[in-house]
């Protein structure tokens, strides 16, 4: 009788460890599947977010552009884009006159107005009638 007293302890005692292997096991499963499922919600929530916030850019330099346009319509508008393309091709030409050797210089530096007339007459082409 303790011949199969001590028989049956062991088999509880080896089902108990197995049991608590499968547990363990089932355990580590539903954490390596927790987490993947985490990581997985964490990357469609940046992918919203990035998408948001491109939407938002886009929708601000829309608005933004609708505005200029509206403006270079009114009055003075024009002229405002004259200036500011005088403005810049002064301001590029001496970039480039500091930040290199090597200097391209139009066929008539002094005569600004004439390259604003040019960048203008461009963008009148360009212009949709």
């Amino acid at each position: 009788m303790r011949a199969e007293r001590e028989k049956r302890a062991l088999i509880l005692q080896s089902e108990g460890t197995r049991d608590a292997r499968i547990n363990n096991a089932e355990g580590q499963k539903q954490q390596v599947i927790k987490a993947s499922e985490a990581n997985k919600q964490q990357r469609i929530n940046e992918a919203e977010g990035q998408a948001s916030a491109i939407l938002v850019v886009a929708t601000a330099t829309s608005e933004g552009i609708r505005k200029v346009a509206e403006s270079i319509k009114g009055a003075g508008g024009f002229e405002a884009v004259q200036l500011r393309v005088a403005e810049q091709y002064i301001k590029e030409f001496g970039n480039i006159a500091k930040q290199g050797n090597t200097l391209i210089i139009p066929s008539n530096l002094a005569d600004v107005g004439a390259v604003i007339a040019t960048a203008m007459s461009t963008i009148q082409k360009s212009k949709p009638q």
